[in-house]
């Protein structure tokens, strides 16, 4: 009788333990779609401001017509990419877009003093900061999920519940991971 009650008593500590880590990598799962949800909401955010930019721009740009369309079919790629390595490829292009149309901005004075583009440069600058909160909270997500699901003994719990490994957001460009050189 006792032999039965300790083994009926370890039964339900193991039950319990394996609700314990379904819950817990669950609760990841959520946490790292929540990351990702962040990142979308501020790169609509962005989407939505580029097109007032790039109004403001063109009035006083009227030949850099070229940069305009790089910049729509940067965006257009970014708002329809579909997996995380797609987004991030898509960021870059567009986020190297940006740079140049702010690099072409510099060339107009009457541009830089105008009060629309200041406050729509802010805001981009802002949103660029927003987002790259958000991509290191969702990258940290990623990282908490990936662990519980290849660690022993969550991992024989993921595995039989089919609990998928989250897919980083990095830098795709291997360039922008060199160290900057700075001469004087």
């Amino acid at each position: 009788m006792i032999f039965f009650g300790v083994i009926v008593a370890i039964l339900v500590l193991i039950l319990f333990y394996g609700i314990s880590v379904y819950n817990s990598l669950v609760r990841k799962k959520n946490e790292m779609q929540e990351g990702w949800s962040s990142i979308d909401v501020f790169l609509k955010k962005r989407y939505d401001l580029i097109p007032n930019l790039m109004e403001t721009v063109k009035g006083y740009a009227k030949h850099e017509k070229e940069l305009f369309e790089n910049i729509t079919k940067a965006r257009n790629l970014a708002q329809n990419a579909s997996t995380v390595s797609e987004q991030g490829q898509a960021e870059n292009a567009l986020k190297n877009s940006m740079m140049n149309l702010f690099a072409i901005a510099e060339n107009y004075p009457e541009l830089k003093a105008n009060q629309n583009f200041s406050e729509l440069q802010n805001e981009l600058t802002s949103l660029e900061e927003d987002i790259e909160m958000a991509r290191r909270y969702y990258n940290g997500t990623v990282k908490d999920n990936n662990i519980a699901i290849e660690s022993f003994p969550s991992n024989v719990i993921a595995n039989m519940f089919t609990f998928k490994k989250g897919e980083f957001f990095e830098i795709e460009d291997r360039n922008e991971r060199k160290a900057v050189k700075i001469q004087f």
